[in-house]
């Protein structure tokens, strides 16, 4: 499973999420930066992204249009990067079961 940040997020956070999260890539990394919802959407769609915001909107979304792309929602205050890698990292199997097992289309953390 490989996520892709939001702009929101850190791309500093990408090397770190490798081992657990093989291919993973942060928005700006991407050369989407300031591009619209949809965008972003269509993008993780085709190349098999998993979505990870703080932006309510993609939960929205994925209400509307389902999966994929998944998403997962971090209902966090804005966290430094070593929090917010914490909190993916220590919720890997949750999210593993959430989204693989059970087909979920957005999960929220907090």
């Amino acid at each position: 499973m490989k996520l892709l940040l939001d702009e929101n997020l850190s791309r500093r956070l990408v090397p770190f999420l490798q081992h657990d999260f093989a291919g993973s890539s942060q928005v700006v990394l991407e050369g989407l930066a300031s591009c619209s919802d949809t965008e972003l959407w269509n993008f993780a769609k085709a190349q098999g992204f998993v979505i990870v915001t703080r932006d309510a909107d993609f939960e929205e979304l994925s209400l509307v249009w389902g999966a994929p792309p998944q998403v997962i929602w971090l209902k966090t205050q804005n966290l430094n990067r070593a929090a917010t890698l914490k909190i993916l990292l220590e919720n890997k199997l949750q999210i593993q079961e959430s989204l693989l097992t059970h087909g979920m289309a957005c999960i929220e953390l907090s």
